[in-house]
């Protein structure tokens, strides 16, 4: 294309971590594009369209934050072969916005020069200026522009200012980049880059003459204190979870009430029969059952989203790097690994920032252990039951925290493991985290993620869990038993024969067919297991939200064996949880794994492993407090 006489069709956008450049891209197309700080969020090249003052349509790529062009991990791959030209059936783009972070300029500047020695025409967009002039730093993007030879924009990128300018900067014809002066053939091209940037930062951004301490500073003297952070981050996350369950009741209590009075209605305008029954056991209850749950699923996004945005996701990075390398890890694992704590498959794709590919295959065969947001209605139905409710919100919170300690502590004693058993890396990647200074939340970013997640979650309880809950009633309805009595109509039905089919393989676990038969169900998707429960133990929905609990209490706390022994008793409530900490159930997880290892035998080994792993710790947990005496 000549740019001299056309403007751009593709625009793309690159920068470090940290720089903005996500923030720019949906202040540019309007898109609700995950941001965050810390590499590995943006994993893949997002495209949006933007139009320029003259109203030209644009293509913009959002390409993987990354700190160079060596392509030594995948994220960096991507990004090069965006420039190059080298995606099948994309061409190379026509203009590269190199998004860079004002205030740190020496650091982002290398990846700004490797783009410029590519020969693709550039901008530099001048990103959080506003933080800079905070430390105290002197910038002259005219002086910028003329060292380097492209045009620089000065901009805000989450307030939207130095957009306009940035549009207007896309003028043509476009010129070029000026000689590469730092190139010299008798020096190593990153010694190069380094001196030249050391002399354009003397020139064009120039630092006061005694280092003022900022704000971020003061507060990381304390949080990233080898004693004092390590508190500080333990209060964090214990105050999540308290949060979760203290805050989540009420409107827990309103959807609750929805549900209720929605079954009441029905069953006073229709008539009994088999049709009522689907709607009010099958439908109401089965996705009902799981809906009750996205207010404390929402609070967990929302305190993640808050987690990312302010920048204490990175210090807590920084103070598990330490405890990563233990176990054959970096600090750039432990990324992944925490998004994991959402969704484990967003956490998987985010392993391509990490260099070696060793540790990303580890980290992608443990990422399933950090107990996904999936597992919480779960944890929330057996947490209760072990607990009781007036326990208290801090021991659920407690019991939540153990929960997830145990599932990641045994992801790292498994990734020891399976580090030992791959050997050593040829070329081991290196651990370099860009510490961001603390920032005032993105209140709309963070709303934006609660609700397309919490949306996410409703479209599976509409889709997946409504087809699941379908099936399950129609299996525990049929065929129908002669007698009228409720335990036995499900002794006939179809799950029933299912159920004792399967009990045998998991009574050493403490369970009975109908739980065995939940827990093949939840295969497909975690939450479908509180929707098999409420089906198979006929949990009916009341007016009374408060009754419907009580109900589903009583009858998993009444539900014995023949010989009259309680099924749900401490013993077997732990190893149920145990099963669900450690168990792979998630097949789209399994998919992503497959293609993001590039082998299925390594995906199908995991679910196999994990599974397997899962069975023999509820085995043991069981079977020794049997031996015990409990």
């Amino acid at each position: 294309m000549n740019h001299a006489s056309a403007p751009p069709s593709t625009i793309a956008l690159i920068g470090n971590p940290n720089a903005g450049k996500t923030t720019l891209f949906n202040a540019l197309t309007g898109a609700n594009q995950r941001v965050g700080n810390y590499a590995g969020v943006t994993v893949d090249i997002k495209s949006g369209e933007t139009y320029t003052p003259h109203g030209h349509k644009l293509r913009v790529w959002d390409l993987p934050g990354c700190y160079s062009l060596r392509a030594n991990s995948p994220d960096e791959k991507i990004a090069l072969d965006a420039l190059t030209g080298a995606i099948p059936g994309e061409s190379k783009p026509d203009l590269v916005v190199c998004v860079v972070d004002a205030s740190n300029l020496e650091r982002h500047l290398q990846l700004t020069l490797q783009v410029l020695e590519l020969g693709v025409p550039c901008i530099l967009a001048l990103n959080m200026v506003d933080v800079a002039e905070r430390t105290g730093l002197r910038l002259d993007p005219a002086k910028l522009s003329e060292e380097l030879g492209i045009p620089v924009v000065p901009m805000q990128a989450n307030a939207k200012r130095g957009i306009i300018e940035l549009k207007q900067a896309l003028r043509f014809p476009f010129p070029n980049a000026a000689e590469h002066r730092w190139i010299d053939s008798s020096e190593n091209p990153e010694t190069s880059r380094r001196t030249f940037i050391t002399q354009l930062c003397d020139l064009a951004a120039r630092r006061p003459d005694s280092h003022q301490q900022t704000r971020s500073d003061q507060v990381d003297a304390i949080l990233l204190h080898p004693i004092y952070g390590w508190i500080a981050l333990l209060g964090i996350f214990f105050t999540l979870f308290w949060a979760i369950f203290s805050f989540a009741q009420i409107p827990m209590g309103w959807i609750e009430s929805g549900q209720s009075s929605f079954a009441a209605w029905i069953n006073a305008t229709m008539n009994e029969g088999d049709f009522r029954s689907l709607l009010v056991d099958g439908i109401i209850g089965g996705v009902g059952g799981v809906l009750m749950f996205l207010p404390q699923i929402g609070l967990l996004f929302f305190f993640i989203g808050l987690l990312e945005s302010s920048g204490y996701m990175a210090r807590a990075a920084y103070l598990m790097d330490s405890v990563m390398a233990k176990v054959g890890l970096s600090g750039k694992a432990f990324l992944p690994l925490f998004s994991s704590y959402a969704c484990a498959i967003p956490g998987i794709m985010a392993t391509r920032s990490i260099d070696s590919a060793k540790e990303r295959l580890v980290t992608i065969f443990i990422a399933p252990w950090m107990s996904c947001s999936a597992r919480l209605p779960v944890y929330f139905l057996i947490v209760p039951l072990l607990l009781h409710e007036h326990e208290g919100t801090w021991k659920q919170a407690l019991v939540l925290f153990g929960i997830y300690a145990l599932g990641t502590s045994a992801a790292f004693f498994v990734a020891k493991l399976l580090r030992s058993r791959l050997g050593k890396d040829l070329n081991p990647g290196h651990f370099l985290l860009e510490l961001p200074p603390y920032r005032k939340p993105q209140w709309s970013y963070i709303f934006r993620h609660v609700f397309d997640r919490s949306f996410s979650f409703v479209k599976k309880a509409g889709t997946l869990i409504l087809g699941l809950s379908i099936l399950l009633w129609a299996l525990s309805t049929y065929p129908k038993s002669t007698t009228g009595d409720a335990a036995d109509a499900l002794t006939h039905s179809a799950m029933g024969r299912i159920g004792a089919i399967i009990e045998p393989a998991v009574k050493p676990l403490g369970f009975d067919g109908r739980i065995g038969t939940a827990i093949l169900t939840s295969f497909a998707a975690r939450e479908v297991f509180v929707s098999s429960m409420a089906i198979l133990y006929r949990v009916e929905e009341t007016p009374d939200p408060a009754a419907t609990r009580k109900l589903l209490r009583e009858r998993l706390a009444s539900a014995s064996w023949p010989d009259g022994r309680r099924i749900f008793t401490p013993l077997s409530l732990v190893s149920l949880l145990v099963f669900f900490i450690y168990a792979m159930q998630c097949l789209p997880t399994t998919a992503v794994v497959a293609r993001e290892s590039g082998s299925w035998k390594w995906a199908l080994g995991q679910f196999l492993f994990m599974t397997g792993f899962a069975y023999a710790a509820a085995l043991v947990i069981f079977q020794v407090g049997r031996l015990i005496g409990y």
